[in-house]
């Protein structure tokens, strides 16, 4: 659970400045052992993400960790972007990416327990829509412990190129 606590806690702060820089903080994960934990920070933006523009945010990124000393000890930072194993962290995700495949994975005391890979088809109120296999599942946004999208992915945001 210290993980997920540190994401969070890694999430409130650096939403805001990733914002700031015109970046979507998309998720804040926490891989590698207790003594030398890895914090990877995902971002995206319109038009995605190069090479200099990662190398801009891992110095911004870099400097708010260490001004709020939130991680005690050593530890590696990884700034990059999500790829196309994207994870679905908010609601609006789910409206976002409305056609791709997805990968979900419920929590353990779920009211709604599996996983399912299917066509994201939106959502419904506080739950997401899944088509798998040709049959309908709903699950409440809250039940959800892990969701990806599955390979390519197309970026509309809403934009009419006709």
């Amino acid at each position: 659970m210290i993980a997920k606590d540190l994401s969070a806690k890694l999430t409130i702060l650096l939403e805001p400045i990733a914002h700031d820089h015109g970046f979507e903080l998309v998720a804040v994960e926490q891989a590698g052992g207790r003594h030398t934990p890895v914090i990877r920070v995902l971002l995206d933006r319109e038009g995605g993400v190069d090479i200099d523009a990662i190398c801009a945010a891992n110095t911004w990124v870099s400097e708010a960790l260490d001004e709020a000393d939130p991680i005690s000890g050593p530890y590696t930072l990884e700034v990059s972007t999500p790829g196309v194993d994207r994870p679905l962290t908010k609601l609006e995700d789910y409206e976002r990416f409305t056609g791709q495949t997805a990968k979900v994975k419920t929590r353990p005391d779920a009211s709604v327990r599996g996983a399912w890979t299917g066509t994201i088809v939106g959502r419904e109120g506080e739950s997401i829509l899944l088509d798998v296999d040709g049959d309908s599942v709903t699950v409440p946004f809250d039940d959800i412990a892990k969701a990806r999208l599955k390979g390519a992915v197309s970026f509309d945001r809403g934009r009419d190129d006709n």
